[in-house]
């Protein structure tokens, strides 16, 4: 979902923020996420899921043009886990139209 969609769907849900508080609130959570991994810290949401940073070990690839070898350094990347709820809820919508589960209530 693109981030103008999310703010959009936010400032419908919740009618007595206005459009730039939402747009506010947005990317000031992203803003936090990004900053606490580059950090080097972990990032959980109760029954959503949890944010990690992950190393990429260094390797030794090909260029498809040339097929030389090229030495790949070790990288750092953002990680996403997806939690239980979220996990099952999406499995469960595949299979047929359902409700929000449970745990998300009170989320909204």
């Amino acid at each position: 979902m693109r981030f103008s969609i999310l703010v959009k769907r936010l400032h419908a849900k919740h009618g007595s923020l206005t459009r730039d508080e939402c747009r506010l609130a947005v990317s000031t959570i992203l803003r936090g996420i990004g900053e606490h991994l580059a950090s080097g810290g972990r990032v959980e949401i109760r029954n959503f899921g949890a944010f990690t940073v992950k190393t990429w070990g260094a390797r030794l690839s090909r260029n498809p043009r040339s097929g030389a070898s090229v030495d790949v350094p070790a990288k750092l990347r953002p990680h996403f886990k997806a939690g239980r709820a979220l996990r099952d809820g999406v499995k469960d919508r595949g299979e047929e139209e359902t409700p929000v589960p449970a745990k998300w209530a009170g989320l909204g």
